[in-house]
């Protein structure tokens, strides 16, 4: 079981993860949560009616992890659009955004938090590690989150196809890059194994 996901009989999954192995996810979780920043709720008072009805950001991000993980709804993928066809998706994505946005991250925000109260619970027996059990709705959580954090390193790593993933295999190993490439490797590894644990 070392490194991969196994399913557990009655549904879910278990993995066994070393102490840095852990460390490394939980502060990956950690940065991604950063990165994506807090919730209305965090920084408005408490009105839950006013947080039903709050708009969220018409522009996309700035940052391009950001905007890889909020993607526009409307974009042309077989090329550039004319002027008034790309105006026309900039206006409907702007007003997709406005109303989706801010779910899509309290979403993505609890499921990295799923992420890091999961692994705070483990208790590592000594230098071995320890299991990590998840439910079925915890692995999708996870699953989930796995593939936000991939998202969030390969944008960092201004990868965009196939192509590029093949090159990371032949980065030099003083290559400064090479850490972050291990990990997007190693959490493609995991995310693989779990999404082969949901499939019926």
């Amino acid at each position: 079981m070392p490194g991969t996901f196994e399913p557990l009989p009655g549904g879910g999954a278990a993995v066994a993860l070393d102490d840095v192995e852990i460390s490394i996810i939980r502060s990956l979780a950690v940065q991604l949560l950063e990165l994506i920043g807090p919730g209305p709720a965090e920084d408005a008072p408490d009105d839950p009616l006013a947080e039903l009805f709050a708009d969220g950001p018409s522009e996309p991000p700035s940052d391009p992890v950001l905007r890889r993980l909020f993607p526009d709804a409307y974009s042309d993928p077989e090329g550039t659009p004319q002027a008034k066809e790309a105006e026309e998706q900039r206006a409907y994505s702007s007003e997709f955004r406005r109303y989706t946005e801010n779910d899509l991250r309290a979403g993505k925000r609890d499921n990295a938090l799923a992420v890091i109260r999961s692994l705070d619970a483990l208790r590592s027996a000594g230098e071995g590690g320890a299991v990590l059990k998840l439910s079925p709705g915890e692995s999708k959580q996870w699953l989930t989150s796995l593939n936000d954090l991939r998202l969030a390193i390969g944008s960092r790593l201004e990868i965009t196809d196939e192509e590029d993933t093949d090159l990371l295999y032949r980065l030099p190993d003083e290559d400064p890059r090479k850490p972050m490439v291990m990990a997007y490797l190693w959490l493609g590894g995991l995310q693989e194994t779990l999404v082969s644990t949901l499939l019926p």
